[in-house]
């Protein structure tokens, strides 16, 4: 009897915990400080010359990158054609083409076909 009572108990704790782990809260990356502060042609270069190293370096950190936009859509900007950043609002009425911004994100990745680096959950820092 002693047993099972020790059986259902770690049963339980091992949900709760697994619940918890599971349904935690999502990371907020307007509130997080960037990890790294590059600018377009840095981040590419290094992306260019050892992706490896450079996906171990910058993949899922928050990073502000300096650039100038080279395409605006309704919830994406390409800044030089190199760095593609996703938004989750609209940012076309906000800033214009060939603009200097300063954009935070986090990295999900590299394309290799287009070369370009990709970040999503952006914001446009006005420092």
């Amino acid at each position: 009897m002693r047993k099972l009572i020790t059986i259902i108990i770690v049963l339980v704790i091992t949900s709760i915990i697994g619940y918890n782990y599971i349904y935690q809260n999502h990371r907020d990356i307007e509130k997080e400080i960037a990890t790294f502060k590059i600018t377009v042609t840095d981040l590419a270069s290094s992306y260019s010359k050892n992706p490896n190293a450079a996906e171990t370096k910058y993949l899922n950190n928050t990073i502000e990158v300096f650039g100038m936009i080279s395409e605006i859509s309704p919830n994406t900007i390409t800044l030089e054609d190199k760095v593609f950043c996703q938004f989750t609002n609209s940012i076309e009425h906000i800033i214009k083409e060939k603009a200097q911004v300063r954009i935070k994100g986090r990295v999900i990745g590299y394309d290799d076909l287009l070369e370009q680096v990709k970040l999503d959950q952006c914001t446009i820092n006005k420092k």
